[in-house]
This record gives C-alpha cells, sequence and structure tokens, in this order.
C-alpha cells in the first residue's frame, strides 16, 4: 500500500463502459497519463484548483443559509484563516461556476460550520455531485480538512493539544491517536488532513508554539512520522506543514520575514520534514505564508523543487497554505497581481492553490500567451491526479454516497476516542515541583479539608483546547451552540476525584484583559482555605482573539493579563498555593518557583484535560511527562530554546542578561525517583561510517512505579563551524516498576553526527565526541567519548536519520545497585 492509498481498496473490473483510466488493473502512473491526455488545458488548470464553499459569507452557494454565520458577517473576529473576511467578500463564485471544468479539492465541507456526521455527508455528497455534473470527465474533487488536534467537525474528539503530544516523548500514542482521527475522518469521505505541523520552536512569543512539538528536532521528527504513519494507516493524506522555516519568524510575529541562513535551515528547521518524507513517505506538504532571507517559500523552487523532490524524491503535492498563492502579491510584493503570483507559485512547485482558486485561475491564459510553459502544468496535474488514482477516487465503481457509506453510523468522540483523549493528556503533564503539597493524597499528605480553587482556567474547559480545536476555531462563531462534546472543568474534576473536600471555587481575572474587580473574593477564598489551586494560562483564538493560537503572538512571556498579580496575590496569603499552568507556550514562571506548594505545567491538554490534571494533583495519576520546550525564568531577555552555540547558553558576566532557564528542556518530575547509571559504550571509537552503542541502566528507586524519558545528548568539543553546545540525538520513555529496572540501550550510527559544514554539504566529520545520557539536557549523570576516525564524509537524505533503542528489563538490584 502506497501512502495515500485507502487501508482497503475496492478493486473493480473494467468493463465495457468504464474509461481507459478507470481501469484498476493498470498501474496507477498509465492510469495517469491516459486521463492526462484527455484533459482540455482548461481541464487541467481545473484540478489545482480548490472551492470553499462554507466560507462563502455572503450566502451565494445553492441552497446556502445566509444566517450560516449568526449575523456576524465578514468581521474578521471570527477568522479560521488569515484574510478570510477579505477573501470571501471579494469572491462570490459559486461552486458550479468553480467546478465548471472540473475541480482539484474540496475546503472544509466538515470543518466550516456545525454539522453531524449525516449532515456533512449530505453536504458531501452535493457538493462533489455538482462538480461531477460539471465535470466532462466525471473527476470527483480529493475532499480535505484540518485535523491537529483531532478532526475539527462539530462533535469530534478535542485531543491534546500537538504541544502537548511533544510532553509525551511517547510517538507510539501518537500514532495511535492519528491511526483513530484518520479513521473517522475516512469514515465520513475526508481524503486529506491538513496535519501535522512539523515546524521546530524557535520564540516562544510565537502565536503558533501551542501547535508545534516543541523545540526539538529529533523530537518533532519523531512525533511528527508517527502522526504521518498513524494517519496514513487509515487511508488519509497527511500534510506537513508549515515548509519551511515559518516558525522563526522575527520577533514570533506570525507571517514575519525569517532571518535565516541555510545551515540553520538544514540542521534545525529540515529534519523533521525529510524525515517525514524519506521515512515515513508523507503525501502533501504545505507551503508556508513567511519569506526567508527575502524569498517567500511559496514562491521558492530551491525549497520546492529542489530540496523538496531533488533531495528528498518528494513524490506526492504540494499545497499552497491557505491564499498563500495571492500574498506573494498582496504581502511580499513579488508579483504584480494574483495571476503573477500564481505563475511563480506554479514554477516554484506549489501543485494546488487552496482554499479557492484565486492565483491560479490565471494560468490557462497566461499558457495560451506563452507565458507558462504547459509541462508545469501537466507536472502539478501528475501529482493530484496520481492521488486521486491511489485513494480510489477514479475507479469505474466510485460514487459519493460510497465514499461516506458509513458516515450515519460514526460517533466522532467515542469512548475509545475519549480514552486516547485521556491517556494522552495524563501522560503530557509535567510536575515541575511536588513542593510540600504534591500529591495531595500522598502517604503523610491527607487531602486539605477546604480547597479554594482559582483562576481564569479552572473553570473554563476552552482552556483545556488549541485554537484548532472546533469549540475555538469555529464555535465562536455560533454562539448558544456549547462544546459540542462534554469536557469537565478542573473544578468539576477535583470534586469527583476528592469527594471528601469542601471546594470552593473563584475566577479571581479572566484570562486576558486588566479586570482585577475579582481579586478579592479569590483572596479571601484563598485566605480561608487550608490550600489554594490557582490555575492559570491560555485561551486559545485565532488572529488577536486569544493568548495563544495563529495570529496570538506575545510581546513577552508573562502570564497574559493579570494572572501574574492574582497570583503573587494568592502567594501573599500564607496559604500553600499549588499553581498549575495551562498553556500553549511557556511562560515565566521565576516569581513563582520557591514560593508556590506545587507547580503543574498542562500544555493544552483536550476535553480530558480536567480529570488528568486533578488525577496529577490528588496522585491518583503518576506524572511522567517532559518539557518539549523550556520554562523561562524571566519574562524576556533570553535566547528561549535549548539549542543553541556556547555563545547562546553561557552566563561567564560578558552580558547583563542570564540565558538560563527555569526549568530545562527535557526536564520532568515524578512521584517516584529514578537513578541512571552503568554508562556502556560499545566502542571507544568508531570510522565515520559506523555505528556504536550506548547503554545505561535505569533504576526506581522510589514507592511507586512511575515513567521515565532517558535521553541521549551529544557534545562536539572542537568542529569546523559552531556546533550546538548539546543536542537531543535519541530518546526512550520507559516504565519501570518498584525496585526493578531496565537496560535502555541507543543504536548510534556515525550518521547522527553529521552537520551541514562550511560549503554547506551534510558531513560527518572525525573527532572527539561526547556522549551524555540523562533525564533532560541538564540533568546528565552518565557521560562517555567516542572518537570518529577516518575522512570526513558527506552525506545525503539516505544517511541514518534516527537512533534505534531497545528495551530490556535488567535484574533486580537493591537500592544502592
Amino acid at each position: 500500500m502506497t501512502p495515500t492509498q485507502p487501508a482497503e481498496q475496492t478493486t473493480a473490473a473494467a468493463g465495457p463502459d468504464t474509461r481507459p483510466w478507470q481501469d484498476t488493473a493498470l498501474p496507477a502512473a498509465e492510469r495517469v497519463e491516459l486521463l492526462l491526455a484527455e484533459l482540455s488545458l482548461e481541464e487541467k488548470v481545473a484540478q489545482l484548483g480548490s472551492r470553499w464553499v462554507g466560507n462563502d459569507r455572503q450566502g451565494g452557494e445553492e441552497g446556502r443559509d445566509t444566517n450560516d454565520f449568526d449575523g456576524q458577517g465578514a468581521e474578521a473576529v471570527n477568522n479560521v484563516a488569515p484574510m478570510e473576511n477579505v477573501f470571501a467578500l471579494s469572491g462570490g463564485v459559486t461552486l458550479r461556476d468553480a467546478a465548471r471544468n472540473g475541480l482539484g479539492h474540496l475546503t472544509r465541507i466538515y470543518g466550516s460550520r456545525p454539522l453531524t456526521p449525516a449532515e456533512g455527508a449530505a453536504e458531501l455528497i452535493s457538493q462533489q455531485r455538482t462538480v461531477l455534473e460539471q465535470s466532462r470527465l466525471d473527476i470527483p474533487a480529493l475532499v480535505h480538512e484540518e485535523c491537529l488536534t483531532g478532526f475539527t467537525a462539530y462533535g469530534a474528539t478535542v485531543y491534546p493539544a500537538a504541544i502537548a503530544w511533544g510532553a509525551t516523548f511517547d510517538p507510539l500514542l501518537v500514532q495511535e491517536m492519528a491511526a483513530a482521527i484518520g479513521a473517522d475522518m475516512a469514515a465520513v469521505g475526508v481524503h486529506q488532513g491538513l496535519s501535522p505541523v512539523l515546524d521546530v520552536v524557535r520564540d516562544y512569543r510565537w502565536g503558533r508554539v501551542e501547535e508545534t512539538m516543541g523545540e526539538d528536532p529529533y523530537v518533532v521528527a519523531t512525533l511528527g512520522a508517527a502522526y504521518v504513519r498513524g494517519l496514513q494507516s487509515a487511508g488519509v493524506i497527511a500534510t506537513l506543514k508549515h515548509f519551511a522555516g515559518y516558525s522563526a519568524s522575527r520577533a514570533g510575529r506570525n507571517h514575519g520575514p525569517v532571518p535565516m541562513g541555510r545551515r540553520e535551515l538544514f540542521d534545525v528547521i529540515f529534519p523533521p520534514f525529510e524525515v517525514a518524507v524519506t521515512v515515513v513517505g508523507a503525501g502533501s506538504v504545505m507551503s508556508a505564508y513567511h519569506d526567508v532571507d527575502g524569498i517567500p517559500a511559496s514562491a521558492d523552487p530551491w525549497l520546492l523543487t529542489e530540496i523538496l523532490r531533488g533531495h528528498w524524491d518528494f513524490a506526492g503535492t504540494v499545497v499552497s497554505d491557505y491564499w498563500s498563492v495571492p500574498f506573494l502579491s498582496m504581502m511580499h510584493r513579488v508579483a504584480a497581481d494574483a495571476e503573477e503570483s500564481g505563475v511563480a507559485a506554479l514554477a516554484a512547485g506549489v501543485d494546488v492553490e487552496l482554499p479557492d482558486t484565486v492565483g491560479f485561475g490565471g494560468l490557462t491564459e497566461r499558457v495560451r500567451n506563452g507565458d507558462l510553459p504547459e509541462e508545469l502544468v501537466d507536472r502539478a496535474v501528475r501529482r493530484l491526479l496520481l492521488q486521486k488514482v491511489q485513494l480510489g477516487l477514479l475507479d469505474p465503481d466510485w460514487t459519493p454516497e460510497a465514499s461516506v457509506a458509513n458516515a450515519s453510523g460514526v460517533d466522532l468522540d467515542s469512548p475509545a476516542n475519549r480514552d486516547l483523549a485521556r491517556r494522552l493528556a495524563e501522560r503530557s503533564i509535567v510536575l515541575l515541583d511536588e513542593g510540600t503539597a504534591l500529591p495531595l493524597g500522598g502517604a503523610g499528605r491527607p487531602v486539605a479539608d477546604r480547597i479554594a480553587v482559582v483562576g481564569p482556567c479552572a473553570a473554563d474547559p476552552r482552556t483545556f483546547m488549541g485554537c484548532y480545536a472546533f469549540p475555538n476555531h469555529v464555535l465562536p462563531r455560533y454562539p448558544g451552540r456549547g462544546l459540542g462534546v462534554p469536557v469537565a472543568t478542573v473544578v468539576e474534576a477535583l470534586e469527583h476525584e476528592l469527594t471528601d473536600a469542601q471546594i470552593r471555587y473563584e475566577q479571581g481575572c479572566p484570562v486576558q484583559g486588566t479586570d482585577r474587580s475579582g481579586f478579592a473574593a479569590a483572596v479571601e477564598a484563598a485566605a480561608s482555605a487550608d490550600l489554594c489551586i490557582a490555575v492559570v494560562g491560555d485561551l486559545a483564538g485565532l488572529f488577536g482573539h486569544g493568548s495563544s493560537g495563529e495570529g496570538c503572538d506575545a510581546a513577552d512571556l508573562q502570564l497574559p493579563g493579570v494572572q501574574a498579580d492574582l497570583l503573587e496575590a494568592l502567594l501573599n496569603t500564607g496559604v500553600p498555593v499549588v499553581v498549575v499552568v495551562v498553556s500553549g507556550r511557556p511562560y515565566a514562571l521565576g516569581a513563582v518557583a520557591g514560593r508556590a506548594a506545587g507547580l503543574i505545567q498542562a500544555f493544552m491538554p483536550g476535553e480530558e484535560g480536567g480529570a488528568a490534571i486533578a488525577g496529577v494533583l490528588s496522585g491518583r495519576v503518576q506524572p511522567g511527562g517532559k518539557l518539549p520546550v523550556q520554562i523561562p525564568r524571566i519574562p524576556g531577555g533570553q535566547p528561549g530554546t535549548y539549542l543553541q552555540p556556547p555563545l547562546g547558553t553561557q552566563d561567564a558576566g560578558i552580558s547583563s542578561i542570564d540565558p538560563t532557564p527555569l526549568f530545562p528542556f527535557g526536564y520532568g518530575r515524578s512521584y517516584t525517583t529514578f537513578e541512571l547509571d552503568d554508562l556502556r559504550i560499545s566502542a571507544d571509537s568508531v570510522p565515520t561510517d559506523g555505528e556504536f552503542t550506548v547503554s545505561v541502566r535505569v533504576r526506581n528507586t522510589g514507592s511507586r512505579a512511575g515513567d521515565e524519558v532517558v535521553q541521549i545528548y551529544l557534545e562536539d568539543p572542537v568542529a569546523s563551524v559552531v556546533r550546538p553546545a548539546r543536542q537531543l540525538i535519541g530518546y526512550a520513555r520507559v516504565t519501570v516498576p518498584v525496585a526493578g529496572a531496565v537496560i535502555v540501550s541507543f543504536t548510534v550510527h556515525a550518521d547522527r553526527t553529521a552537520f551541514t559544514g562550511r560549503d554547506l554539504d551534510r558531513i560527518v566529520e572525525a573527532g572527539q565526541l561526547e556522549l551524555l545520557v540523562g533525564t533532560s539536557v541538564t540533568d546528565v549523570p552518565c557521560r562517555g567519548t567516542v572518537w570518529l576516525t577516518g575522512a570526513t564524509r558527506v552525506v545525503g537524505a539516505d544517511r541514518a536519520l534516527l537512533t534505534p533503542v531497545v528495551v530490556t528489563a535488567a535484574p533486580q538490584v537493591n537500592a544502592h545497585g
């Protein structure tokens, strides 16, 4: 099965009425060529476009409800894509007109307004029937949807945000989640999902940190590959985004220019995409909005053709981010108008324009005028048609009705989904400091009789969800429709968890704004309690209407609004205060650490987040999450991520700003204790094309079974270019029983030490390497040396990209080994 084929695909024999390209006995590529030869230029170009019916705010589509957006009109406050209101007003093209020569994609049938699976299936059938009626050769459209925190549809499971997947350090669980998401989408006729986000965090102020899996390329690569593998196992094409460098915008500002050289692109930004393409076979890549060193990503042939296809042999489709094609003229000013933007994007390697045909609408005329080679159109059409063949859309027995045959019986928020969401949430929560109070039900720590629960994230379930979760993404347009899924708040979950405690809730303040009117009640509740649990953080939104999310960038890393002042007031009561941060980015907690009676970080844990947080607080859930991003000490003036050269990490009196984080990358505590020892390295030296093993023993020296994430880092003492002070090259999350031990063995190929040299070739360089194994980037008790010998090697995309790991049981040992 190719990555873009459905898990099950019926084969129909060619009948007397079967067109040549519908013959399923023929190779897919041959079927594509047969169909391509029949298409007119207009029909070819139509395959490269799309239509977003649900985005027509004028109600211009046939039979469309003009009140779909509750009278909100085209106000930008309800945008779910950048400048969506502008394009919605200027469009007005009906689906029938858009599909007059056929159509490549249908955009977000389920994800634009609240529809049940049955209603969405009926809409999908209607739209596909319109496309087929208008298409001379009966070519259906490919249907795509968003699926970042689960299928972005009404009533679908809201899983933890991607930043929480990073905190799990658990690729198999991420793969299981993605397979479930894919199965739900496939059941209702969706062919392509616009996930995962493989951007590597470079600035915590960027609003889309919550959509990423963190700041380390290897963690993002392995978890992202797991997501791709899971989604495509269900027959849904995964879309890698945003290619490439989007997360490194200047000042963390959405769509900002990216001042980055190619060495950083190769070594930090590219690896997750490279793994997803070359190892897992992702079916699609999305071009991004930004420009790198003055070249817009959506008009960069070096990026979209030379690297992606030439170096990595990518064979899928490149789709544009929404309106990134016309943005080439509107925002970047590298084209005179939308048509010229379309020519530039197509020539660079964009195959399909989403979410509506704007820039590509003029390609036919450009070819007719001789301004654009038809071969470039054919190149893109071949890629899209191949996916339609692989998905079965061009089989003789395919019908819109059959594609959604299972829709009426699908439960988009099934008990199995919710169990997955629960496990992800529980495994993602990071215990930063158990302090004097946690766990609340631990030995010698009885649950307090009177508990004050304070803070804006304690009773608002939307704070558990990312900006691409349907309740935060679309439902603000539909006040009164609720969340679509049941979600217990932290307060409700604590009442269920701690049945003997008297719990009083006070909001204190909203997530954003300057309203302090609730401070007095919150302080009074805390002062009269035995314990205060303060739940603070983010509420995700879009384009400035949230404290986290797309277009919700931060000026600094202080908690939003007046939440920092609320915490200060609560801490000054003298009552023990446990602080729980529910957020999409890390916030500076230096003013809280050491004063709080406990400190927990929960990265937008999804619809089961309330119970997961309550379980960690009570001790029912054993925390094992690790930080995929660092926690700053102060709100500003820091380099941010751990992946820095020595000058970015040193505090030698050369600056008045200390770059040391409060909690480092990979950090996370547990209600048990672990020790790592018995480091063994299989060789003192290996050639630059060799490999070696590194193993350590992990012992549980505490009183409970628990999980530890063993991390192996590389230091390069002397190199031909400046290297990171320390870089993760492998990890393994392991469960260790009480008084038990496991052996964790990493196989490290010399390729895993490769970096981009002075001439921009990727090389494996001879010399000394330091290997450090521990439980965070700074807690590395095991350290050894390996020498690489021989000539410097130039390596390519066929190099070893992963670090295999084997976990075996170790003989039982006493507390002293």
